[in-house]
Order: C-alpha cells, then sequence, then structure tokens
C-alpha cells in the first residue's frame, strides 16, 4: 500500500497547495518554495459507529473530501501503513489473549463509539461537517452485551480467530476451602453486581502531534500520566527510533488512570501528523468520553464466608466474572483489574483458607481498564459486605469481628494466602482510631434512639489495603515496555536556585509541590527556592510516570537520593573554598553554615563562584553542581497502605433516598510529606467512591448501546450531597526506603463504597432482603425493602 494524502489540497497559512504538489511533498519529492508556507494544524473528528457490532459494507469517503478546509480524510485502509497494530497481553498473564486493535476499525465493528474514519481539517467544526457526509453501510450483527452469555457453547466468537470468547482466567486455591467451609457454624453466600463506571476528568483526553519533516522528530503534547511509556509506544507503533519521539505532558486536568492507555483514536490523530506532515491535534469531546474513554469496575461476584459461632471467619470463596470489552487494553491489559480483585479479596484478614476464580469476558461494550484504585473497590465491597454479613447472622457487633479477624499488628511481615507480601501494617491501631475518632458506641446509642422514632440510620464499616509503590513485578516481567523504577536530577543553578527533573507526573494531585518539599528539606533550603519540572522525555530522566500511587514513594525517593547527592557535592565545593573539613559544615536556610549555625556563604554565593569562577578552586577540585538518581523497588513488590473507613447513612422508607451524613477515614501511607495534599487526596479518592456506591453507571441495553452517554444522564457526586469528611492517620514508614512513604492516592476509593454499602444495609436491618448491587439507587433501596412495605 503506498502512503499518498487523500485526494485533496494541502492547506497552508497563506494559500493552498494543488493536489499534486502536496502529494509530491509528503512523498519527499518535491520541495517548498518561496510562497509556499509550511502547514497550520488541523482538528481531527471522528466517524464512529453507532452500532455494537456490525460488518462494515462499504464507505464512502469521497463527499468529504470535497467539503471547504478538509486537509485528508482516512480510513483504515489509507492509515494501515502509518500505524501498526498493537495486542494488549502480557506473558505473565498465562493464556491471556487478544485480537490485534488498529487506529481505525477495520472489515468490523465491536463496539458503539469505535472509530471508523477520521477526517482532518482547518476547524474541529469543518472537521466535523466533513464527516457527517460520510456514508458507512452497516451490516448489523448479533451484539454480546451479557458477560456470562458470552461465555455459552453456542456465543458467536466476538475474535473468530481466538476460538471463544474468555480472553483470560485465573485461580486461586490456598488452604482447603472445603475442610473451612465445613467446619463453619455459618456459612453466608452473596451475590454482588457491580456497575460499570468512567473516569469523568475534568479535561477530556487531548493530543497534539507534530511530524517535523527537516529533523525527522514527532513531537507529541499529551494528556497523560506515562510520557516514557508513550514514547516507546509511539516509536515502535510508528517505525521511529526512541530518539525521534518526543512527549511532553504538561499541566493535566485529571486522569484517575484513564490516561494511562493507549486510544485508537489519539493513535490515528498522530500518524496523520506524520502522513499530512503538519500539526494534529485531537481532543475528545464528553460525548465521546462516555463510549470511547476505558470503562472500569462492570463485575459480577459469586462470594461465600464461613464463620464460627466464636467469630473466627474460616474461610473465603470467591467467583468473579467481569467484561472488558472487544479487546484488553494496551499495553497494561484489560486483566489487571480482575487479578486484583482476586488477589485482594479478604486481604486484612487472618484467614488461611482462600479459593477464588477470575474469568475475563470479549463482549461488545467500550473497553475497561485501570482505573483509580484498581479492582480495590470490588475487593473491599466483597469482603467487607461478606464480613458485616456474618456479624449480623452470628449476632456480632461489627466492629468486634473486625477485631477477632484482622491480621495483628505484630504478626509482619507476612503473606497472605494469594501470595502478596505484607511488609508492615495496623489494621488494629487503625480500627481503634477511627473507632475513637467517630465515637462509635455513642453513635451506635444515637442510632438505637432515633430508630424508636423511625429515622434509618446505619453505621458501615469497611477495612482495606491498597497497592502501591509497585516494582516490576506489576508490568516489567510480563514484558510491557513500563518502567518501574523512576529518575530524578537535581542541580544548583547559576541564580543559586534549585531545579528538580523527574519522570513522575502532575495531574492536580500536588507531585511537584511534594518534589519541591523533598529536595528542599534535603538541601535545608525554602521550597520556593525549587523548581520542579516534569513531563518532558527529552528533559526529564527515564521513568514510569503515575500511577498506582508511587508519586511520593518512588519518584520522591529518586529526588531524595539525588538531593542528598547534590547535598554532598555542594558540602564538598564549599569546603575546598573555606579550607575546611566538609563534616564542619551544613546546609540551613539557604545558606552554608558551620557546625554552630554561624553562616558563611550564602547559596548565591556558592554558585557564582562555581559557575563563573571556578579558576578560582583549588586544582584537584571539580565543581559537581548536579547529581541523578533512580529508585525502584527491590526487597518488597508493593509497599502495602492500609486503614479503614466508616459511613454514617440515613435512609428514606419511602423514597428509598439514601442521604450521606458524615464519613470517616484513617490510612497508614507511611510517612507523611505533606498533610494537607495527602488529606485532599484520600477526599477526593473517598468522593470518587461515593459516587460508584449511590450514583455512577454506564448503562447499556440489549443492543449493546450505552443509554446514559451524556452529562445529563450520567449521574457524578456534587459537593451539596457530600457529607464532611474526616480524615485521620497511623504512621508505619516503610523501611525500604529512606522517606518510609507509601502511596495515599487510591486509599479514599478503595473502601468508601464498601463503607457505604455496610452503612445502608445496616439502616434496612434484618427484615429486607441485603443490597449487593453498586450503585445503590432508590429503586433498589425500595426493592430491598419490599416485604417490609408491601
Amino acid at each position: 500500500m503506498n502512503r499518498d494524502l487523500p485526494d485533496r489540497s494541502f492547506y497552508q497559512i497563506g494559500r493552498a497547495v494543488p493536489r499534486a504538489a502536496s502529494r509530491r511533498l509528503a512523498q519527499g519529492r518535491g520541495r517548498f518554495t518561496s510562497d509556499i508556507v509550511l502547514p497550520r494544524m488541523v482538528h481531527a473528528a471522528f466517524v464512529r459507529s453507532p452500532h455494537a457490532h456490525a460488518e462494515l459494507r462499504h464507505i464512502d469517503l469521497g463527499p468529504a473530501r470535497t467539503m471547504p478546509g478538509v486537509a485528508g480524510v482516512f480510513d483504515a485502509d489509507t492509515i494501515a501503513s502509518w500505524c501498526s497494530p498493537w495486542i494488549g497481553t502480557l506473558t505473565h498473564m498465562v493464556g491471556l489473549k487478544s485480537a490485534p486493535q488498529y487506529p481505525l476499525a477495520r472489515g468490523r465493528v465491536r463496539f458503539q463509539g469505535e472509530p471508523i474514519v477520521m477526517v482532518l481539517a482547518a476547524s474541529r467544526a469543518e472537521a466535523e461537517d466533513a464527516a457527517e457526509q460520510i456514508m458507512v453501510d452497516y451490516e448489523p450483527l448479533t451484539p454480546l452485551v451479557d458477560a456470562l452469555a458470552a461465555l455459552d457453547a453456542d456465543a458467536t466468537p466476538l475474535h473468530p480467530e481466538l476460538g471463544d470468547n474468555l480472553a483470560f482466567q485465573r485461580r486461586i486455591d490456598a488452604g482447603d476451602i472445603l475442610s473451612a467451609m465445613a467446619s463453619a457454624d455459618e456459612i453466608i453466600s452473596l451475590d454482588f453486581d457491580f456497575a460499570r463506571h468512567t473516569g469523568v476528568t475534568l479535561e477530556p483526553r487531548a493530543v497534539v502531534a507534530d511530524w517535523n519533516e527537516g529533523e525527522q522528530r514527532l513531537t507529541v503534547y499529551a494528556g497523560t500520566q506515562v510520557p516514557h511509556m508513550l514514547q516507546d509506544i509511539y516509536a515502535r507503533h510508528f517505525g521511529l527510533a526512541a530518539r525521534q519521539v518526543r512527549v511532553l505532558a504538561p499541566d493535566v486536568g485529571g486522569s484517575f488512570g484513564i490516561k494511562i492507555h493507549i486510544y485508537p483514536d489519539e493513535m490515528a490523530a498522530i500518524a496523520a501528523s506524520r502522513a499530512l506532515r503538519r500539526p494534529v491535534r485531537f481532543v475528545a469531546d464528553r460525548l465521546e468520553s462516555f463510549t470511547a474513554d476505558i470503562h472500569a469496575r462492570g463485575h459480577q461476584v459469586r462470594a461465600r464466608i464461613g464463620v464460627t459461632r466464636a467469630g473466627t471467619i474460616t474461610g473465603f470463596d470467591i467467583d468473579d466474572l467481569t467484561g472488558i470489552g472487544p479487546y484488553s487494553a494496551y499495553p497494561r491489559t484489560s486483566a489487571v483489574e480482575a487479578n486484583q480483585v482476586i488477589n485482594l479479596i479478604g486481604g486484612p484478614y487472618a484467614v488461611a483458607n482462600y479459593r477464588a476464580r477470575t474469568r475475563v469476558v470479549f463482549q461488545t461494550k467500550a473497553m475497561m481498564s485501570q482505573y483509580r484504585a484498581v479492582g480495590h473497590p470490588i475487593a473491599t465491597a466483597v469482603t467487607e459486605a461478606l464480613v458485616d454479613a456474618a456479624a449480623r447472622r452470628i449476632d456480632l457487633d461489627p466492629v468486634e469481628l473486625r477485631r477477632r479477624n484482622l491480621i495483628p499488628d505484630d504478626a509482619y511481615p507476612m503473606t497472605s494466602p494469594t501470595g502478596m507480601r505484607f511488609e508492615a501494617l495496623s489494621h488494629h491501631a487503625c480500627l481503634e482510631k477511627l473507632s475513637a475518632m467517630m465515637g462509635y458506641d455513642a453513635l451506635r446509642t444515637e442510632q438505637a434512639h432515633l430508630l424508636a422514632r423511625g429515622v434509618r440510620r446505619g453505621i458501615g464499616i469497611a477495612s482495606f489495603i491498597e497497592i502501591t509503590n509497585p516494582g516490576a513485578a506489576f508490568y516489567g516481567v510480563g514484558g510491557a515496555h513500563i518502567s518501574a523504577q523512576e529518575g530524578a536530577t537535581i542541580r544548583l543553578d547559576a541564580g543559586g536556585h534549585i531545579v528538580v527533573q523527574a519522570g513522575v507526573t502532575d495531574q492536580g494531585q500536588g507531585t511537584e509541590t511534594i518534589l519541591a518539599q523533598i529536595a528542599a528539606e534535603a538541601l535545608g533550603l525554602a521550597p520556593d527556592h525549587v523548581m520542579v519540572k516534569l513531563g518532558d522525555t527529552d528533559a526529564t530522566p527515564y521513568g514510569g510516570g503515575t500511577w498506582a500511587s508511587r508519586g511520593a514513594g518512588v519518584g520522591g525517593e529518586a529526588v531524595w537520593q539525588a538531593a542528598r547527592a547534590l547535598r554532598g557535592q555542594l558540602l564538598t565545593l564549599a569546603a575546598s573554598l573555606l579550607q575546611v573539613d566538609p563534616a564542619a559544615l551544613d546546609l540551613r536556610d539557604g545558606a552554608i553554615v558551620d557546625v554552630v549555625g554561624t553562616p558563611r556563604m550564602s547559596m548565591d554565593e556558592l554558585a557564582r563562584i562555581a559557575h563563573f569562577r571556578p579558576d578560582t578552586l583549588p586544582p584537584d577540585v571539580v565543581s559537581e553542581l548536579s547529581a541523578t538518581r533512580h529508585y525502584v523497588p527491590r526487597e518488597y513488590p508493593f509497599a502495602f497502605t492500609n486503614g479503614v473507613q466508616a459511613s454514617l447513612v440515613e435512609v428514606d422508607f419511602e423514597t428509598g433516598f439514601v442521604k450521606l451524613l458524615r464519613h470517616w477515614v484513617v490510612e497508614d501511607c507511611g510517612t507523611i510529606i505533606n498533610p494537607l495534599l495527602v488529606d485532599e487526596q484520600i477526599r477526593g479518592g473517598v468522593v470518587q467512591g461515593l459516587g460508584a456506591a449511590l450514583f455512577e453507571a454506564c448503562r447499556y441495553d440489549e443492543n449493546g448501546q450505552m443509554t446514559n452517554a451524556t452529562m445529563a444522564d450520567y449521574l457524578v457526586p456534587m459537593a451539596a450531597e457530600m457529607p464532611d469528611i474526616e480524615i485521620g492517620h497511623v504512621c508505619t514508614p516503610t523501611t525500604e526506603t529512606a522517606l518510609g512513604a507509601k502511596g495515599a492516592g487510591e486509599a479514599g476509593t478503595a473502601a468508601a463504597a464498601a463503607a457505604v454499602l455496610n452503612a445502608v444495609n445496616d439502616a434496612l436491618g434484618p427484615d429486607s432482603g441485603p443490597l449487593t448491587a453498586l450503585p445503590i439507587t432508590p429503586a433498589r433501596v425500595l426493592q430491598a425493602l419490599g416485604a417490609v412495605i408491601a
């Protein structure tokens, strides 16, 4: 296939270039003349499938090519030579399979919103107008909406070459679950249904790609969490060397894991920049975001717990099913969420007997993959709802049942039945602090008094663990080019200020502030003397970016180590000038001081001499003014954060409405670098968790159509509906790093929905059926109360 441009003029600043000339330029067979200027940026719009499953019989691109402002029209055939397909599998997830995915659909569409044709024009409006002229002849096929039905023996494989619709399955069998259930006095079985939802970031996905033909270099401005990962992927799939690709991630308006994936529309836009040799901009609108962004959390779980009358949990038995859409996401796959669900269920408890199965299934919905607190909310809700149900069955206070079964705080280090290694956790300390903070006993007394007056309040508790600071065990061992290490370079500039360049990125969580604090602490100066630069593959050391709450624990540790190295350099340099031993000097308040704190030299003066008067230094002294360090966790694959949350709700038995009254969190994230940022990260996470509990759901009909794909129909939590969220801490630093920091960005999300679910069931009381579906809608509350209110 040749790389001819679509049959259309190249629109330039100044004038249009005829078709033939534009084609010669695109193939390198012409040159710019004095009256032809460089092309201006064009905007991408997409023709997307209105069907969940259909054959593409014919596509008529002709009408779009003649529309005003159009610079190019691409379908799967015309873009194929510019970008190779990708497959979202990892070798350590044995048996995981997926089909190749392309920038634009080839032959068949497999979810509503899948991009089919891309139109480039001088404005987004012109591109959309042209896209409306493209005629696509579809032959609708039977959609595969239900994950369980997709596994039927007679279900048509979504990808015939894969044989069936089972993308991945895994089993865990630890201890003796049959004996554990046989020894239990009570066995409680619950079926859970968790709705899909999506990130709804403040800023939608956005990318600007600029191919420079003269430099043979691709520059991409991306709203992403992972610039170095994208650099590697763009190089491999656009046929370039990594040095030919620069990715910049400026301030990004929220990500929540949504922006760590490869999206077909973004790859198409970047490919078009190479084909057209001009900048291309694509910004997803909200309608596109709902059907094309990654979804998450859609799981059905059948679960059992065994418990004795003495209050000992004997075992957990889990069967998880999740539908992931038609492909496994690239490069992190769509199996990680399910894998973490069964890894994390039962995690806080001293239970040796555990059996679990997960099945990951292809279906004709939007793709599912990682989203904030991957797998944790499902695992925590299942675990904690089972624990509460067990407490009700044996008539034991739910806090007391947890006291009897949580892993003792002095039992570490230890390994869970699922193989997770815990360095040191503090479940009991967190639970006791939470009980005191919320006034648990007083709330129970108040609850009983209000019930006598007809007011239905409920209290829900949820303990949790959170995976943070991941090492190479997460992705690298599976062959993904996703760095587990993080790099930082720190230097003293000529003006006496500190410049930090790091591989982690900032999407609003305060990473720049944290890194500035760390550097300032190590170098004895104020944070406002530190400039932090992130998100540029040309300027920052190689690193994994921001995901799995690794910014402070991994990125911050790299900055600390680099800053300590620079500190040594600066003291050695100052000692040579002052003719003293370096051990007799220190850095405080932006100055070099002696052992009693007397200033001997300002940092500005040291920088001036080192940069402009190195001739005054002794011959054997080199003015080293920068240091680079990399850090990767080694001893433990993850640093686990832990904690407990509680929710107080009031349920209206006439309307089914749930009112959130108060919410509490006690978290142990190790060393807290910035208390305000940590607390607000937790609060933000809780709000997202409350959204999952009461509001958010991507709703599909039987034809695979998302029926609430607008901001008017997709409910997100609003400020007026949120309760006061009180935060407390226990501190158990990790010993693997000098800082001792663990992650804090996902803990709020991990257990908020579980706490609300337990609180609502507590309010409903023993006479109603248990609620096990999220979100908890008024209709579901009334349905659970059916036997009571009939």
